[in-house]
């Protein structure tokens, strides 16, 4: 889960299950600023020791965006505003830093869960949508306190290979 285009793609998955439960047209406006978002902060160069930290923010607002989903009124103006760049700045951050520039364009199909989720919420069946987000949330929590974890035994190599 360090790769270049998984641990984005995952990110946009919960963004788009968020952005299931808004309204149309708060959905235009936070995918045209993600846009904006990732066209800008792609040219940037980050220095290599910030890796850690980029994974811990890309793993961080998943679990964030994928929590919004519980929200009584579902994801307004602001609050979709700020998951789109706050989603923005960690995809970018991760693929500059652990990936390749054909990483983005790979993380980004995941955006395409906004159409099943936002389709699901319509028919009032929005439990399958937390249930994934649910999931989002579980994967991400773990991905992010392994890196904290002391090395157990399985893991390192065996002293007879």
């Amino acid at each position: 889960m360090r790769g270049g285009a998984l641990p984005p793609a995952l990110l946009l998955a919960a963004l788009a299950l968020a952005l299931a439960f808004a309204t149309p047209r708060v959905r235009i406006v936070s995918l045209i600023a993600l846009a904006i978002t990732l066209g800008a902060l792609s040219q940037l160069e980050l220095p290599r020791g910030w890796l850690e930290i980029a994974f811990l923010g890309c793993w961080a607002t998943t679990v964030v965006n994928a929590a919004t989903v519980h929200l009584p009124g579902g994801v307004g103006w602001r609050s979709g505003l700020a998951l789109s760049l706050n989603s923005g700045v960690w995809v970018t951050a991760v693929v500059r830093l652990a990936g390749s520039p054909s990483d983005l364009p790979k993380a980004c199909l995941m955006l395409i869960v906004l159409i099943p989720a936002g389709w699901l919420v319509a028919r009032r069946a929005p439990i399958a949508v937390k249930v994934g987000s649910s999931w989002l949330i579980a994967i991400a929590i773990l991905c992010a306190t392994l890196p904290f974890l002391p090395v157990t035994p399985g893991y390192l190599p065996d002293h007879l290979e």
